[in-house]
């Protein structure tokens, strides 16, 4: 069995999520042979010399336990945790794995991603996302002190919760036609990625072939993982 999630968003000033993750890592996580978090498990990452903050230290402290004793984890950058590095990922046990990846999944071709690369309709994002992820950029943030860093991300955040106010809904989820790109793309495969929080599956027909997508739900008003195993893949909610 192999579970996926996305979209935590876990901070400081959201224990009853908090909670329910660290409850999900004691309990069902552990029956996994293998679990992927397919981005944004933090509201945002500042960067690794961040790991002693004592939220930051709870949650590494958890998912090292957790993979320590049952399934091996593998960890995606999503949009507002893109800086994730070696640091974190050695502190917690854990796998960085690129977006997208691909696995063969109990016999099936599956394709990983975070999802917001297929949202193409939203040009103004996909021109800020290419811009961050640039080496220079990442080297000129992470250059400066931390605590300008978090007023910097926290100034970006209200900045985008003002835009999205003014998006069309249409714009926050995925393009069609991205989406039978990328399947074209990779031959095919099922598709499970995060980002938009509109959980659900979809059937998409693309050249003759048939393949299903699986969008993970976020975690800010409750929890739910993909639980997939020989027999295909079904969501499990969390209490």
């Amino acid at each position: 069995m192999v579970l996926f999630i996305s979209d935590l968003h876990l901070c400081a000033s959201r224990p009853e999520i908090n909670r329910t993750f660290f409850e999900f890592l004691r309990g069902p996580a552990l029956a996994g042979e293998s679990l992927y978090i397919l981005g944004d498990l933090f509201e945002y990452w500042a960067g690794d010399d961040d790991l002693d903050d004592p939220f930051n230290a709870s949650v590494v402290a958890a998912l090292a336990d957790c993979s320590r004793t049952g399934p091996t984890l593998h960890i995606m950058h999503g949009n507002r945790d893109f800086l994730l590095n070696g640091d974190f990922s050695k502190a917690c046990n854990a796998r960085l794995i690129d977006d997208p990846h691909t696995l063969d999944l109990f016999g099936t071709r599956t394709l990983l991603m975070h999802g917001d690369t297929l949202c193409t309709d939203d040009q103004d994002y996909q021109r800020f996302r290419a811009e961050v992820r640039t080496p220079g950029w990442r080297e000129t943030f992470l250059s400066t002190p931390l605590a300008r860093r978090k007023e910097q991300i926290e100034a970006a955040r209200r900045t985008s919760e003002s835009e999205k106010k003014r998006k069309a809904p249409e714009l926050m989820d995925v393009t069609p036609g991205a989406v039978d790109a990328v399947l074209r793309e990779h031959g095919y495969p099922r598709l499970i990625h995060g980002h938009t929080h509109r959980p659900a599956r979809h059937e998409h027909r693309v050249d003759g072939r048939n393949c299903e997508r699986w969008v993970l739900a976020d975690w800010y008003r409750s929890g739910s993982y993909l639980r997939c195993d020989v027999r295909g893949c079904a969501p499990v909610p969390l209490p």
